[in-house]
């Protein structure tokens, strides 16, 4: 259950700092023994209701150590909900 604990204290943080998680699409295991996430948000929901606009998805890389507690994060990628990311 070492997962749940790390997707529990991820969505945790995002719900008070950031915003509330739409979605964790990668849990793994880092180098250093700590763990890094892909985790998205739903970036300005009431501003692009308010202005019509499709809804803005950002993508972000989290870092925890070896307690499962967020030592870093960062926005990499923000893109409309509807548009699809194409892999290379």
């Amino acid at each position: 259950m070492e997962i749940k604990k790390i997707i529990g204290n991820v969505t945790e943080f995002f719900n008070e700092f950031v915003a509330p998680v739409h979605k964790i699409t990668s849990v793994e295991q880092s180098d250093n023994n700590g763990w890094k996430l892909t985790v998205e948000v739903i970036e300005e929901k009431e501003y692009m209701k308010r202005y019509a606009k499709d809804e803005m998805l950002g993508v972000y890389e989290v870092y925890l150590n070896e307690e499962k507690e967020v030592v870093s994060y960062k926005r990499w990628d923000i893109r409309y909900r509807s548009s699809i990311k194409q892999e290379v």
